[in-house]
Order: C-alpha cells, then structure tokens, then sequence
C-alpha cells in the first residue's frame, strides 16, 4: 500500500475491536511524533500514551463519544505547554550540546535568538504557538499510522478538567489540546464503507 492509498483508507474510526497494536508498530508511530517538525526545535508539549485497561476505563467518562476510548488499543494525549520558561530553554540547550558535543558557548547566537523570540510574546500567543506545534505531531502520527495500517481517531470532545483530574496534568502550566485513539476498525463500524468526502481539487488549489 502506498502512502495515498493508505491515506484514502484512512478515516475517524468510531469504534475499534479491541486488538492491542504490536510494541514495534505503536514505537514507530510515537517515533513519528518524536520526529516531527517544531518551531524553534523547543517541542513545547509531551505526549502521554494510556494503554492499561484501568486507565481507559477512568477516562471514558471524560469524552463525549466515548466508545473509541472503550475499544481502542492505545489512547495518546497531546498536552501543550503554556509558557516556556528559563529552566525549559535551559534544559533544551544542554541537550542540544549532549546529542551534538558542543560547547554551551558556541549555541549563545541561537539561544539570544530564541529568547528576544519568547520574551516578545504574551503567554496567551505562546500558548498558542505551542498547540499549533501539537497538531503537526498529530498529523504525523496519523500519517505513520496510516502506513503501518493502524487505524486512528482524533478526538477533541472531552472534559479538560476531567483528563487533568485524572492524568495529574498542571492546568496552571500545561493544557491537554487534542487526543488520537489508536487501533483497528471494527467490522462493526459502518462507517468504513462510506465513500471518502473532500473538496475537488479545484475548489482546494490555487497555483499562482
């Protein structure tokens, strides 16, 4: 299967079958997600994978529709991170000069630049800037699970105070912004059989 072909099949599953996806399949998919592109390089969220029977269980009654979270394999959390602070920008160039053996010194052009970056915005704008970069993680991890026919459903219908109850989240600091079921369809799920529904391409582009 071929990345459009599998991007066809794809669609929001609305209810699984319960069968657990391979250690090696869910790795490459979270690897996806690792992987993706972040302004800045900061990834200014973490991702949380629920994938005990127990913990599902508590947060069915966090999500409006919740037979995806009854039924999928694995449940990954998206939460954004609210502002980024000296000690989060700290952090990531002691990183950077680990991974990359470089001296803390030589990253000083980047790290100024980086600051006057964040300084400059409100922590409502970062807020924001954080959970656009939660959302390329998602389409990521939708799309590598699309080729690993691993079936998905990205959900936004849930109570906010509910999942931080449960996930022991910091609303003070960080906020969940989207969730991705993961699984495999159920034969149950009739929605499988309905015909893909999307703009023709000449109401979508525009070459210029």
């Amino acid at each position: 299967m071929n990345y459009l072909e599998a991007l066809s099949r794809r669609y929001s599953v609305k209810k699984f079958n319960r069968e657990i996806i391979p250690q090696e399949t869910l790795h490459n998919i979270l690897e996806s997600g690792k992987l993706s592109a972040s302004s800045l390089g900061l990834q200014p969220y973490k991702i949380l994978v629920v994938e005990t029977d127990e913990m599902k269980q508590k947060l069915i009654p966090a999500f409006y529709n919740p037979s995806q979270i009854s039924t999928c394999s694995h449940l990954v959390v998206i939460v954004s991170k609210k502002n980024i602070d000296e000690s989060y920008i700290h952090g990531y160039f002691n990183h950077i000069s680990e991974v990359r053996d470089v001296s803390l010194e030589t990253l000083d052009p980047f790290r100024n630049s980086i600051n006057q970056h964040i300084t400059q915005k409100t922590s409502e704008e970062i807020f924001n800037w954080a959970e656009k970069q939660s959302y390329i993680v998602l389409a990521n991890m939708m799309y590598t699970a699309a080729i690993e026919n691993i079936d998905t459903c990205p959900m936004e219908g849930f109570r906010q105070d509910i999942i931080e109850e449960i996930l022991e989240i910091n609303p003070e600091t960080e906020k969940v912004t989207v969730t991705l079921a993961l699984g495999y369809r159920s034969e149950e799920d009739h929605f499988q059989h309905m015909k893909k529904v999307r703009k023709p391409n000449e109401k979508l582009f525009k070459f210029i």
